[in-house]
């Protein structure tokens, strides 16, 4: 079982920066995490990924160049770092970890934990 808890999330203007952060605890031994996020009446979305061991990064076309995912296995954390927002970006976030090795970790099909969701709000 892994347990995931996010924070970071609020409003923030145009053109302003966050920081999301999602802890990870458990036994299991998680391979990959991400991020995703949902604006109301939308689909889930893909953010951003990466994977424990090699650290291979994975990016939604419309974050590409204004968002960065990294993380920090000593602390079980990963971190969104958010640039440039837009009131597009509105959406409440969730952090996603798979404990399956795979190729790709850009759907929602390849995580199997999911934390609650932190809302972030980006005013115009």
């Amino acid at each position: 079982q892994v347990q995931l808890v996010e924070s970071g999330g609020g409003l923030v203007q145009t053109g302003g920066s966050l920081r999301l952060s999602c802890a990870a605890s458990g036994s299991t031994f998680i391979q990959a995490m991400g991020w995703f996020r949902q604006a109301p009446g939308k689909e889930r979305e893909f953010v951003a990924g990466v994977t424990r061991i090699s650290g291979r990064t994975f990016y939604g076309d419309s974050v590409k160049g204004r968002f960065t995912i990294s993380r920090d296995n000593a602390k079980n954390t990963v971190y969104l770092q958010m640039n440039s927002l837009k009131p597009e970006d509105t959406a409440v976030y969730y952090c996603a970890a798979a404990v399956i090795l795979r190729g790709s970790y850009t759907t929602q099909a390849s995580y199997d934990y999911w934390g609650q969701g932190t809302q972030l709000t980006v005013s115009s």
